[in-house]
């Protein structure tokens, strides 16, 4: 049975622990800005929320890609890049709802979560389990869904 990561913004304390883990997982080195988890805050009201690719349904990242490589694996809910047919024409960057597909110009790359081989290192370096990696089913993907509305809808009113 497929995983997917689940957000439990309500148990966030903002320590970005999983930030610092994925980008070195996937990049060897202690550089927030080449993670594919970001955490967002908002300290007025006491609130950070990590989020990372959300492998949507309709995904418009892979609906923009003219090459492909940004694509759905078969079979799976996951949407993976692949950096050999990419143009760099970061249609993928616009199209995300989320902001979770973003180009990073030191790798002349895009980066986005691909859940670490079904072993994200960002869940494992949560210690208040705020990312866990569940299976998927009717239940967590309407959660998943539901809040991934939520905060589509308050990221529009920020802006």
């Amino acid at each position: 049975m497929a995983k997917l990561i689940m957000i439990h913004p309500d148990k966030c304390t903002g320590c970005k622990n999983c930030v610092v883990a994925c980008s070195y997982a996937k990049e060897k080195q202690f550089r927030p800005a080449a993670a594919r988890v970001h955490v967002y805050s908002w300290e007025r009201e006491g609130i950070s929320v990590p989020m990372m690719c959300q492998q949507c349904n309709d995904a418009p990242c892979a609906s923009v890609c003219p090459t492909g490589a940004m694509h759905r694996v078969t079979g799976s809910t996951l949407i993976e890049y692949d950096a050999s047919k990419c143009i760099r024409c970061r249609m993928c960057v616009q199209a995300c709802p989320f902001g979770n597909a973003v180009y990073d110009s030191v790798t002349d790359s895009i980066l986005k979560c691909d859940t670490c081989d079904d072993n994200p290192s960002c869940v494992a370096a949560c210690p208040v389990h705020a990312i866990e990696y569940v299976e998927e089913n009717v239940a967590t993907r309407s959660r998943k869904k539901a809040f991934a509305q939520k905060f589509k809808e308050a990221f529009q009113e920020v802006a």
